[in-house]
């Protein structure tokens, strides 16, 4: 299919923006093809430039949990601008989003609003080790904390060694306190601790990871992290980015029934609009600027139209007692009748799912860390991804994502879905 409009424009844009996109999963570089360029969205559905449609499997990686431009969040967005766009002063509006949220969330005292994930995500990790007055932490490998540089790391030769920079520029000093785990991996995160007794600052994890694809914590895994990190006094991360207030309303620390120390939000929390935040207890929490010595700071953090934006979602979603049984089933369904065709089919695939987070990879084998997500066909997830956007489906362009389901998808959406499923050819022999 020829993809003018946007053909044009990505040819355009490579001129201007580095790659011709401002991140790189936009890029279509793990599918192949040209990016398409969209301009509008409303409910489940966006119209690109040559003024097709797609029934949206990624709803802005996340954010657009309602649909996009849900009515109610739009004159709410609306209302705010008039009033003026962003102040570099405190607002009401901040403090009344704060007290929704730590209100509703389970162990969390206070919450500092910043502007992106990635940005979140830095800093919780910096206030870590403020509170500790320790310098290294565990991440797992196919995790996604964003771009900071502490992230960018990649596995050493072994369980116990230190990591090394995956991105030009991350220096070797950085990568040194950076220690990598496989997840689902206990015995190599008690290996961690045992060789770096006393120097481990924080443990961050996706609860349910959504950057390898959608993988799952094993039974009681995040809850003998909890119980390692209370036995070496590491505080425990859960980035909540993408499960925040989609799992369920307190998100993976709810759904999961354990606590973390800190926690880190973006997506739905600003309604479609650029936001993060990080949260935790008052002792922790404390230690930041300006009541405290560790430093954070942004002009745009708690700009009004993103506050008013997140806040009319959360309490839209908290207001309707069907919401997440809804979501849900909708997923479910979509599981299992996706599953159902590509049986019949003989296509071998797993389908990975938590709540409205899904994925499908075509693997034989269970997919429980991200050497295992590694061995799934890929090249068959390209075909799949290329088919089902000729049918006017939008799959996350890439077979390490996940696909976000939104309330706006009912059975009119999920039966295109399935019929492009249906028309997928594809032999094993």
């Amino acid at each position: 299919m020829i993809y003018q409009r946007s053909s044009a424009l990505f040819s355009e844009a490579q001129h201007y923006i580095p790659g011709g996109v401002n991140s790189p999963v936009r890029a279509f570089k793990s599918v192949g093809g040209v990016p398409i360029f969209m301009k509008s969205a409303k409910g489940a559905y966006m119209t690109d430039e040559d003024d097709r449609t797609y029934v949206d499997y990624i709803n802005s990686w996340g954010p657009a949990i309602l649909g996009h431009t849900h009515p109610v969040v739009l004159q709410a967005i609306q209302q705010q601008a008039e009033k003026g766009f962003s102040y570099g002063t405190p607002t009401e509006l901040e403090t009344e989003i704060a007290k929704f949220i730590v209100e509703n969330v389970p162990n969390i005292d206070q919450i500092r609003m910043v502007s992106s994930g990635t940005e979140a995500c830095m800093s919780a990790v910096r206030l870590a080790r403020g509170f500790t007055g320790r310098d290294k932490i565990i991440k797992f490998e196919g995790c996604y904390h964003g771009h900071s540089d502490s992230f960018l790391i990649k596995a050493g030769s072994g369980a116990a060694t230190f990591g090394n920079p995956n991105s030009p520029g991350v220096t070797q000093g950085t990568a040194k306190d950076t220690l990598l785990a496989r997840y689902n991996d206990l015995e190599q995160v008690e290996d961690l601790f045992r060789h770096n007794e006393g120097e481990i600052a924080a443990l961050i994890i996706e609860p349910v990871a959504g950057n390898m694809g959608c993988v799952l914590p094993e039974q009681d895994f995040l809850r003998k992290l909890r119980e390692l990190c209370d036995q070496h006094g590491t505080l425990l991360i859960f980035d909540e980015v993408m499960t925040g207030f989609r799992l369920a309303f307190g998100g993976a620390q709810e759904a999961y029934n354990v606590k973390a120390d800190l926690v880190t939000y973006g997506k739905v929390i600003g309604g479609g609009l650029p936001v993060g935040a990080f949260a935790g207890r008052n002792e922790i929490m404390d230690h930041l600027a300006p009541k405290g010595a560790v430093y954070q700071a942004g002009t745009l953090s708690g700009n009004p139209l993103a506050m008013r934006a997140g806040l009319e979602t959360l309490k839209l979603i908290k207001n309707d007692t069907g919401f997440y049984e809804r979501i849900n089933r909708t997923t479910e369904t979509l599981d299992f009748e996706i599953g159902k065709i590509l049986n019949s089919k003989d296509i071998a695939h797993r389908i990975n799912r938590k709540g409205s987070m899904m994925s499908i990879f075509f693997h034989i084998a269970s997919v429980s860390n991200f050497d295992e997500a590694q061995q799934a066909n890929h090249a068959l997830f390209n075909n799949f991804f290329h088919h089902m956007l000729k049918n006017g489906i939008y799959l996350p362009p890439s077979g390490y994502e996940t696909y976000f389901i939104s309330d706006a998808l009912r059975d009119e959406e999920i039966d295109r879905t399935l019929d492009a499923v249906r028309k997928f050819e594809y032999s094993n022999k």
